[in-house]
């Protein structure tokens, strides 16, 4: 087909403006270990094979929005749709050296001196993204891990966690630590029994996996209040307290339905961890040992 005919990447809403205040204040350093900054096209510009078309996503927007959450701390993740381009990501933490860390994209070929720079900027994970294009496969899970493990960068997947059952013995070989996203991406539709989650849980019982405690609406199948998702959460919760980070996914990309509310996001943490000390953890002193932040 030619190029001018080829469909267009569907163009994605902003997210909401006006962040509420949470039902309950984070604690001080709390952190929000998942986010982007997406930049206007004609200075960063989109990868073509990009799986959706975002508006801009500005620092200033995503740290205005924690400041009505209460929220210290961000972890920024290099968007698909900059491919491997982590120039945005990079100025952005050299902005913010004390508030924030990164998780690159970088094709295996990468540079060691462009790696030592990434380290230097803030960046402590390199992201594998088998879920919208744009990403880097699991074909480069190994030479990742071998090339970021002398600057102790972990590795970062986005996989719906169906894929674990064939990917486990790779992950279990690496020596770096590896989180994975979305808290597997795996519907809520399919139950607690589904395969694919059980292999999750059961993966999360090495002390080299991490899991994000992000993107309720993506695993969501009711929508509504995202409450279908708790079981999952408390079940996650219960099998690994100290490896669990939680993440805002602002500004929310790729969502169809209901663009969901910051604050809403981080009051089903409460009821995700309704323990008080475990979720001061999950917010604060889990992310320090990941990321490297300083106590608060």
């Amino acid at each position: 087909m030619a190029e001018s005919l080829k469909k267009a990447p569907p163009a994605c809403q902003p997210p909401d403006p006006r962040p509420r205040a949470p039902k309950l204040r984070p604690p001080r350093g709390a952190c929000d270990c998942h986010a982007h900054v997406i930049g206007a096209p004609d200075r960063y510009p989109f990868v073509p094979e990009r799986t959706y078309t975002p508006p801009a996503a500005s620092a200033d927007a995503y740290l205005a929005m924690h400041g009505a959450l209460g929220i210290e701390r961000g972890v920024l993740v290099q968007v698909s749709v900059h491919g491997t381009d982590n120039t945005l990501l990079v100025e952005t933490l050299r902005r913010y050296p004390v508030r924030l860390r990164g998780v690159a994209v970088v094709p295996p070929t990468a540079s060691d001196a462009q790696l030592e720079e990434l380290s230097r900027a803030g960046v402590r994970g390199l992201r594998l993204n088998v879920m919208f294009g744009g990403g880097i496969g699991l074909e480069a899970l190994e030479t990742l891990a071998a090339r970021g493990a002398p600057l102790g960068l972990h590795l970062e997947l986005l996989l719906d966690a169906s894929a674990l059952q064939q990917l486990a013995p790779r992950l279990l070989r690496i020596e770096v630590p590896f989180v994975i996203d979305h808290m597997g991406l795996r519907p809520t539709s399919a139950g607690l029994h589904d395969p694919g989650f059980q292999a999750l849980l059961g993966l999360l019982g090495d002390a080299r996996a991490w899991l994000k405690l992000a993107g309720s609406y993506r695993t969501s199948s009711e929508g509504g209040d995202f409450r279908d998702t708790i079981p999952f959460a408390r079940a996650l919760v219960e099998r690994a307290p100290d490896r669990l980070v939680w993440g805002s996914d602002w500004p929310h990309v790729a969502v169809p339905g209901r663009m969901p509310n910051d604050g809403e996001l981080l009051d089903l943490l409460s009821e995700w961890v309704p323990d008080g000390s475990l979720r001061d953890r999950i917010l604060v002193e889990n992310p320090q040992r990941l990321y490297g932040f300083p106590p608060p």
